[in-house]
């Protein structure tokens, strides 16, 4: 694979580590402390590795942050980034087009499944998520139902963390430090009870099928009443919760649910989009079309930030018609950097690639072999949990009193410092390797992983 070298003969910026430099950059989800008391610095990346400051090589165990299925230093993309920064480096998004947003446009919609038809830009999956729950609240006011304006969402949900987000995801550690966002309900969330060690989809979770837990939104809709509400919001696949997989029957059950109720659905693909579960989304896979589908991550493979909603002809034709006169907007929503030209052209490039190597079906054979591997970590010393599909996994940890989140950090800790990389959040370990990953290498990733597992006490 032609990857581009991920070690420039200069250097942009001079790797330091004392406290005065470090001090300047508040940095995201985080514990800034601990990090900057021990800095782990990664300065190059190249195919399924990262370099670090040391010139150690890493195994990225998470595809940079589910973004990078096809590997680092792609020189497709980056030459396709380089070109277009030189040609079209920024232009208006508001009121003017570029030929890149429409392309990538047509071509995100050809991989989307039928009924899926146009496609709204943002700059990331966060703000994807709030500008799907504005559409739906604008949608209904466009149909002449402006009290449709109530949001749901589930437990154990991520949603990005803008307040849209926040307010409808289930992450109570997302949401606490910021008081009261948008109001919204929570169906339950759907991961097995500890213990479960589920390959796949769950046929049932704790004696109740998919349909029956589904059907705890009819709940909600007997609590609210379905003319005040405006969207259901969930990932098929919950990553950031731990990889969560719905159980048989629930995703088509929350679409009838839906149907028959007037409410719009939206799933949330931003982990799930382009390959991650064996299929371009996670609604082929499942069976199940929403009304709106969030993309961001995979779509340019990591190397610029970009989200979109993909929505369906109904709901771009119903904001068209009460536009009023054509010269003004219909939707008074958008940013700055919606439908960059750069991050178009890394999309074109990405998902080019991604069409060319089937990233897809890489994901698909490679993951009944991911499932052995990870599977074989049931037993092992903290391990209380197992749940994968695709090439995604998500182990429960037994936690510390006081403590649940401290054994995954020192277990994630304990395989950066054995050369790889695996993401810890909350009680889980959580990985998610390359879609061009072999064998051999994820058999490595397991085996480290086992190593941290039995070396913390």
């Amino acid at each position: 694979m032609p990857f581009a070298d991920a070690r420039p003969e200069t250097s942009q910026t001079e790797v330091r580590r004392d406290a005065q430099w470090l001090e300047a950059h508040w940095m995201p989800f985080t514990g800034n402390r601990n990090f900057k008391a021990n800095p782990r610095m990664i300065t190059g990346a190249q195919g399924a590795y990262f370099t670090d400051a040391d010139g150690r090589r890493i195994f990225d165990g998470l595809s940079g942050l589910w973004c990078s299925g096809l590997g680092h230093g792609r020189r497709e993309i980056a030459e396709a980034v380089g070109k277009a920064a030189l040609q079209l480096d920024y232009a208006p998004a508001f009121q003017f087009g570029h030929p890149a947003a429409f392309a990538l446009a047509n071509k995100i919609k050809s991989l989307m499944p039928e009924g899926l038809s146009h496609v709204f830009f943002t700059g990331s999956g966060s703000e994807a998520a709030d500008t799907s729950l504005k559409m739906a609240r604008a949608y209904w006011r466009a149909k002449g139902q402006g009290s449709k304006t109530r949001l749901i969402g589930r437990e154990k949900g991520y949603h990005g963390v803008n307040f849209g987000g926040i307010s409808v995801g289930g992450m109570a550690g997302n949401r606490k430090a910021f008081g009261q966002g948008v109001e919204a309900d929570h169906l339950p969330h759907t991961q097995p009870p500890l213990g479960s060690f589920c390959k796949g989809m769950p046929q049932t979770i704790a004696h109740s099928d998919g349909r029956a837990l589904a059907e705890r939104l009819l709940d909600i809709i007997a609590l609210h009443d379905a003319s005040n509400i405006a969207a259901v919001i969930v990932e098929p696949m919950s990553g950031s919760g731990g990889v969560v997989i719905p159980p048989a029957g629930y995703l088509q059950r929350l679409r009838e649910i839906c149907t028959q109720h007037g409410i719009l659905l939206i799933f949330d693909e931003v982990i799930t989009g382009f390959g991650r579960v064996g299929a371009m989304t996670a609604a082929e896979a499942f069976g199940v079309t929403p009304d709106i589908l969030n993309i961001a991550k995979q779509v340019t493979n990591g190397t610029q930030p970009l989200g979109a909603c993909v929505v369906t002809g109904e709901i771009y034709h119903s904001f068209l018609a009460a536009g009023g006169p054509e010269y003004m907007l219909e939707f008074a929503h958008g940013y700055t950097y919606s439908a960059h030209p750069v991050a178009c052209a890394a999309g074109l490039a990405a998902l080019d690639l991604l069409e060319q190597e089937d990233g897809p079906g890489r994901v698909k054979a490679m993951a009944p072999f991911f499932e052995q591997a990870v599977h074989s970590l049931q037993g092992a010393k903290h391990v209380l949990d197992i749940r994968n599909i695709g090439l995604a996994a998500g182990l429960s940890i037994a936690p510390l009193p006081g403590e649940p989140a401290k054994r995954p950090y020192e277990i994630a800790m304990k395989c950066w410092d054995a050369g790889f990389y695996v993401r810890y959040g909350g009680d889980t370990i959580q990985l998610a390797p390359p879609f061009i990953s072999e064998k051999a290498e994820i058999e490595r990733l397991v085996n480290a992983l086992g190593d941290a597992l039995q070396a913390t006490d």
